[in-house]
């Protein structure tokens, strides 16, 4: 079986879209402003703005991804983190989670940081174990976000 991760390209967008909805609306999360507006302009919303997305592609069908965002303070904010029902239990999210890592190291950032739901407990114990620490509460786009977390270089 083949597993890679890639930068996003512009075919991946169809993917990119599916990906998160799915695992949003499944959580029972209603697609929030900010959803639209980086599922739908995934290039001007991110990619312009200097931040990456990253597709993970099992036999060249797209199966996971994730994107970091440009932030203020010259960290990246992980987010869109999705991995497909039948691709779990293959260890993509800790390899997105180290493709986002080593492209912020590249690009001189200080931190990683995220927000989540509480409820997203399978994905928190992995942030842990990759060394996100918990924040207070922060200001956020987000309804459905009651977790902060970091991760400093």
């Amino acid at each position: 079986m083949t597993l890679v991760i890639r930068p996003y390209r512009p075919d991946h967008a169809a993917a990119w879209r599916t990906l998160n909805e799915d695992w949003l609306i499944a959580g029972g999360y209603a697609l929030e402003p900010k959803d639209q507006l980086v599922l739908g302009d995934p290039r001007g919303s991110i990619l312009d703005k200097g931040g990456f997305i990253f597709i993970a592609e099992r036999h060249r069908e797209p199966v996971g991804c994730c994107s970091l965002m440009a932030m203020a303070d010259g960290g990246y904010e992980v987010g869109k983190m999705a991995v497909r029902a039948g691709a779990r239990g293959l260890n993509l999210g800790w390899r997105l989670l180290d493709a986002c890592e080593a492209a912020a190291r590249a690009a001189g950032a200080p931190r990683l940081y995220l927000e989540t739901n509480k409820a997203q407990t399978h994905a928190i114990a992995l942030y842990r174990r990759f060394g996100f620490v918990d924040l207070p509460p922060q200001p956020t786009p987000y309804a459905r976000c009651d977790v902060w977390m970091e991760k400093r270089f």
